[in-house]
C-alpha cells in the first residue's frame, strides 16, 4: 500500500503543480470544477445513495452552484483590488468557516448527535455543498490573487498551502507510527494520535520556516506565517476527521478507488476542503 501511495503521489504531485502554475485561470477553474464533480460523485455513498441517478443528480447540483458563482463572480473579478475581496466572496468564505466550526463540534461529539444528520439525506447533502463548493471558490480566490500583476503570485500562495497540508500529513504519519500512543479521537479515527497531530504541526512549521529563510522573510512575516501554519495544520486534521466521521457513519472505508493507494478524490483533498477557505480568509484579512 505504501508503494502504491508513493507511486501515485509521484504522478499526482507534479501534475497538480503544473496545473497550478501554468493553466490559465479559466482552464484552472474548469479543472477544479471537474475535481469537485468527482468529489460530489464520491459524496453520494456518504448520503446513502446507491443508485447512479441519485448520485448524478447530486453532482449536477454542485456543478450548478459552482457554475452560478463562476458566472456572477468570474475568477478575474473575485478581488476588487490586490487587498480586498468582493463582498459576496467574503460572505461565502465566512459561511464556509461557520460550517467547519459546526463540523468541529459534530466531530468532537461524535457519535452523540449523529442520529439527526445520519437519518436525513438532505442534511448530509447540504454538508456536501458546504464542503465542496467553497473549496472551489477558495482555490480560485487564492490563485487569482494579484493575477494581472504577477501570473504566478497566486500559484505560489497555493504551494504554501500545499506545503503546510502535505508536510503536516507526512509528519503526523511518521511521528504517529513511531511514538503515537494517545488516541486523538478514537470514535472517529482510531489510527490518529495526539503525538502524530503535534508532530505534524511541528514538521509543517519547520518546513515553512525553512522556506521563509530561503525567501528572506522578515520577523513580522515569520510571526504571521507561523501562526497561520499552526492554524491551517490544525484545521487540516479537522478536514480529515470530518470525512472519516461521515465514512464511519456510512460504513465505508474509502470514498472511492480512482487513486491507487489513496482511495478517492475526497480521501486526497479532505484536508484541503477545510483549509483552503480558511487560508483564503487569512490571506485576505491578514496578509503576509
Amino acid at each position: 500500500m505504501l508503494k502504491q501511495r508513493v507511486l501515485t503521489a509521484l504522478v499526482l504531485a507534479p501534475s497538480a503543480i503544473a496545473a497550478i502554475f501554468y493553466l490559465p485561470l479559466d482552464l484552472f477553474a474548469g479543472l477544479l470544477l471537474l475535481i469537485m464533480s468527482i468529489g460530489a460523485w464520491e459524496w453520494g455513498p456518504l448520503m446513502g445513495f446507491d443508485q447512479k441517478v441519485r448520485r448524478l443528480l447530486f453532482v449536477l447540483t454542485n456543478v450548478l452552484l459552482i457554475s452560478a458563482i463562476w458566472h456572477f463572480l468570474p475568477p478575474q473579478q473575485l478581488w476588487l483590488d490586490k487587498d480586498t475581496l468582493q463582498q459576496p466572496v467574503q460572505l461565502l468564505l465566512w459561511l464556509s468557516l461557520a460550517w467547519w466550526a459546526l463540523s468541529a463540534i459534530l466531530t468532537f461529539l461524535y457519535p452523540k448527535y449523529s442520529g439527526f444528520w445520519s437519518s436525513h439525506r438532505s442534511v448530509r447533502g447540504i454538508f456536501g455543498w458546504l464542503t465542496l463548493v467553497p473549496t472551489w471558490l477558495a482555490f480560485m480566490v487564492i490563485r487569482s490573487s494579484e493575477y494581472q500583476a504577477d501570473h504566478y503570485h497566486g500559484a505560489q500562495l497555493l504551494m504554501v498551502l500545499f506545503l503546510m497540508v502535505w508536510s503536516a500529513d507526512i509528519g503526523a504519519y511518521f511521528v504517529g507510527k513511531a511514538v503515537g500512543k494517545h488516541k486523538l479521537l478514537p470514535n472517529v479515527s482510531p489510527g490518529k494520535t495526539l503525538e502524530g497531530f503535534f508532530g505534524g504541526v511541528a514538521f509543517a512549521c519547520i518546513l515553512v520556516s525553512s522556506a521563509g529563510y530561503i525567501m528572506d522573510w522578515n520577523a513580522k512575516q515569520f510571526a504571521i506565517i507561523l501562526l497561520v501554519t499552526a492554524i491551517i495544520t490544525t484545521i487540516s486534521v479537522l478536514g480529515d476527521l470530518n470525512e472519516s466521521m461521515f465514512k464511519r457513519q456510512a460504513g465505508i472505508k474509502d470514498s472511492g478507488s480512482i487513486l491507487p493507494g489513496h482511495g478517492g478524490i475526497l480521501d486526497r483533498i479532505d484536508s484541503l476542503t477545510a483549509t483552503a477557505p480558511i487560508f483564503a480568509l487569512c490571506y485576505a484579512l491578514i496578509g503576509w
